[in-house]
């Protein structure tokens, strides 16, 4: 099984392809496992075989980047780390677990993107909301604090070959209402909610998800920055 078969992996950072046997299938532990990925287009990406790495074969782009975690592997976690993620990486996986007790495979499609933080700012009643790089390109929505969409001016700039920074711009922001900025591709959400109180600050609160057949929402921070900023009327 795993927790998520079409993860959404962030350029440059690790992460984990999850694979594991079933509590309800299996004993607490399953004496000998062994332990094979393989990718696609590439061949051998990990294996693991009794109690140690068993690497003759595996894929040059993968060497010094991928592990399974010994210490759980005998209970059936059978988890990969991909350290550094790479372009290069998407696509299709398979993880293979064999034991004493049985034979499991499962299929992960991994992709890739670029997001970032969006940072907000506010003057001369204009909200600015910017986002340093993005990938693929994603489409930016205003809204208020009841639903609804406010007309506002979006820039993309290409910084590397697909890899976009965002510039959006809501005129007319008013003091004590709350505004929403959603920046959206088909893999990534990230939803800015901004409440302007007072004539002094500005409160945002950041919220990304990660878009799949079963959406998977995480928070980077709860409250990620209060800005106090001097409003001039």
């Amino acid at each position: 099984m795993s927790s998520n078969t079409k993860p959404v992996a962030k350029l440059g950072e690790d992460q984990i392809l999850s694979c594991y046997v079933s509590a309800e299938s299996q004993p607490n532990r399953l004496g000998k496992v062994s332990v094979s990925w393989e990718k696609t287009d590439l061949g051998t990406v990990y294996r693991y075989q009794n109690g140690a790495p068993a690497l003759d074969g595996q894929a040059s782009g993968f060497k010094g980047r991928t592990q399974v975690f010994p210490d759980v592997v005998a209970t059936g976690n059978a988890s990969l780390l991909l350290r550094s993620v790479r372009s290069s990486d998407e696509g299709e996986y398979t993880c293979t677990v064999r034991s004493s007790v049985g034979r499991g495979t499962v299929s992960i499609q991994l992709r890739t993107a670029v997001f970032s933080v969006p940072t907000l700012k506010f003057s001369n009643n204009t909200l600015t909301s910017e986002a340093s790089s993005w990938f693929p390109k994603p489409a930016v929505m205003w809204l208020n604090q009841t639903g609804n969409e406010l007309k506002a001016n979006t820039s993309f700039t290409e910084r590397s070959p697909g890899i976009y920074s965002i510039l959006s711009t809501l005129q007319s922001a008013k003091v004590s209402e709350t505004y929403s900025c959603r920046i959206e591709n088909n893999l990534v959400v990230a939803v800015t909610e901004t409440t302007i109180t007072g004539t002094v600050l500005i409160e945002t609160f950041f919220t990304f998800s990660v878009a799949s057949t079963q959406l998977v929402s995480f928070y980077l921070n709860v409250i990620t920055s209060v800005l106090c900023l001097f409003y001039v009327v």
